[in-house]
């Protein structure tokens, strides 16, 4: 199985999901991008700060979103309803597969986030906005772990 993340700078959210992931399910192919990400940037200091703290080794270089990132995924991961509409638009073809994180894995018993399908972006906050979105995007990443097994 082959997950793609994709955010916006392909600094923060997609980057912190991507770890996650890897930790709780290293045996599967877990890529980040991002819509309007610069080419080899690393991850948010405090992105990496927040994946340290919950004992995540990770390294990372921010990509562009690419037709072969689409090709090759099995599942579309986004992290907001935006994300999800530019896809579509670029990717038509593609349009069973990609969903944001939250609706793919919210059922009657999983709530929507406050923001409903959105994580939001902590790009410009300090280290405690960065621990909160980790923290919701933990816990849709457990539902996730839960729904590939």
């Amino acid at each position: 199985m082959n997950i793609l993340f994709v955010c916006t700078g392909n600094t923060c959210r997609s980057p912190m999901a991507e770890a996650m992931l890897k930790e709780k399910l290293p045996q599967i192919e877990v890529q980040s991008v991002g819509i309007f990400a610069n080419e080899n940037e690393t991850a948010h200091e405090h992105a990496m700060q927040v994946l340290e703290e919950k004992g995540i080794s990770f390294t990372h270089r921010s990509e562009a979103i690419r037709l072969d990132h689409m090709h090759s995924a099995d599942i579309v991961l986004t992290m907001t309803e935006d994300h999800k509409h530019v896809l579509l638009r670029l990717f038509p073809q593609y349009k069973e597969k990609i969903f944001t994180l939250i609706e793919y894995v919210s059922t009657e018993k999983i709530p929507l986030f406050q923001g409903g399908y959105n994580i939001p972006d902590p790009f410009g906050g300090d280290v405690l906005i960065y621990r909160e979105t980790a923290e919701t995007l933990e816990t849709y990443i457990d539902h996730l772990v839960r729904k590939i097994n």
